[in-house]
């Protein structure tokens, strides 16, 4: 691929990225991508053969951006594991609230079930370090069905957050407590 190819393919999933940030999944469509590229709606089919694979590049970035900022957040790594775990915790809620667009793309299942589309390389180095970080925390356990379980949970508070249901139910103002229950809940409280 040359220069230009090159510019182009990142163009368009630029393009693809502030569109589902700003507008949501369903915004994302080959047509609209390419129209707002300024390229023929045929354009993106040289690069991405199919809607799939376009989309499976946009969830690409989304992980890429989470892990940089997990990374970032963990700092020089020295934390007990536990802290580390509840820092990733709320990075992947901050994240997930603040794109929630970028959010719902990065977990479909459609888009990870196939490894040809590149998202296991993105997403799976996120996993592995949680199942290191249980692992530490919480020897007695199968650490990647725990870490499994927690991340289920952190998705499920990210989407009744945003859907406003947590708040109503548990009349928090804040998802911090609820964070904390849930490593209470997978890792054990901290006094164990």
């Amino acid at each position: 691929m040359n220069e230009r190819d090159t510019g182009l393919r990142s163009r368009l999933v630029d393009v693809g990225v502030e569109l589902v940030t700003a507008e949501g999944v369903q915004a994302l469509s080959l047509r609209e991508i390419a129209r707002r590229a300024g390229v023929s709606h045929g354009a993106p089919r040289r690069y991405f053969p199919t809607h799939l694979e376009l989309l499976s590049a946009i969830a690409r970035r989304g992980f890429e951006e989470l892990a940089g900022r997990g990374v970032a957040a963990l700092g020089d790594g020295t934390a007990g594991p536990r802290e580390q775990i509840a820092t990733l915790g709320h990075v992947y809620l901050e994240f997930a609230l603040t794109n929630r667009g970028m959010h719902e793309l990065m977990f479909r299942h459609d888009l990870l079930e196939s490894n040809e589309l590149g998202l296991r390389d993105a997403s799976l180095p996120i996993f592995a370090l949680l199942v290191d970080l249980v692992g530490r925390a919480r020897p007695d356990a199968d650490a990647r069905l725990v870490a499994g379980a927690l991340l289920a949970n952190l998705y499920g508070l990210a989407q009744l957050w945003t859907w406003g249901s947590l708040q109503l139910t548990t009349e928090a103002d804040d998802f911090v407590p609820l964070l904390r229950t849930a490593l209470d809940a997978h890792l054990g409280s901290e006094g164990r």
